[in-house]
């Protein structure tokens, strides 16, 4: 379907308690996202999330953008999948038009790395929608929030909020994101990484 939409998802877990916590990086990317497309995000119908629809980035010639369906889902992280099959199968979305976005503890903080399948890496939000959709062949955008110090454990370490040292950055960070994601469905998942992973 060449004018399918691409379905968007911000991963997180959902309410005010974690809303700014390393692990809802994802959402704080949804979120501006929205704001630029002027939507606002509404309880979908069939599934566990809230959503809108709008048209993202300008193609060449400044025809608007694809359509995308932006998502978070309400459920709590480790089960995201079940909120993204069902608005796949709702809109008809193949999963080469699925993009997780979500934070990345093996990159560091302020850094951006952008793919199509593969493993989770231990993300269990990933690894429920990898089981829920049947397949690992959807696009990524992930976004580093750096390893734990010492001996923390992962898991506290991905819900606590950013430090007051990142807090600074963060809103680069999430522009720098956002950004990518609209690289991505408007040239291309090669065109974005060629200009958002670092030289070697």
């Amino acid at each position: 379907m060449a004018d399918s939409p691409w379905l968007v998802i911000g991963l997180g877990n959902p309410g005010p308690k974690y809303a700014g916590n390393r692990h809802n990086v994802g959402q704080m990317v949804l979120d501006l996202l929205a704001e630029r497309t002027g939507s606002r995000f509404a309880k979908h119908p069939r599934a566990q999330a809230v959503v809108t629809e709008a048209r993202l980035g300008t193609l060449p010639g400044g025809a608007p953008g694809p359509r995308v369906v932006l998502a978070k889902p309400t459920t709590y992280m480790n089960t995201s999948g079940g909120p993204v099959s069902a608005l796949a199968q709702y809109y008809g979305i193949d999963a080469d038009h699925v993009l997780a976005v979500h934070d990345e503890v093996d990159i560091p903080f302020d850094t951006l790395k952008l793919k199509a399948s593969g493993g989770e890496g231990g993300h269990n939000g990933l690894r429920d929608i990898s089981k829920a959709l049947g397949t690992r062949d959807y696009l990524r955008v992930r976004v580093g929030v750096g390893r734990p110090p010492g001996r923390m454990d992962t898991a506290d370490y991905v819900l606590r909020d950013f430090s007051a040292t990142e807090r600074k950055d963060l809103p680069i960070l999430v522009d720098d994101a956002a950004d990518a994601v609209e690289m991505v469905v408007t040239e291309g998942l090669l065109a974005a990484q060629g200009k958002y992973h670092p030289r070697a």
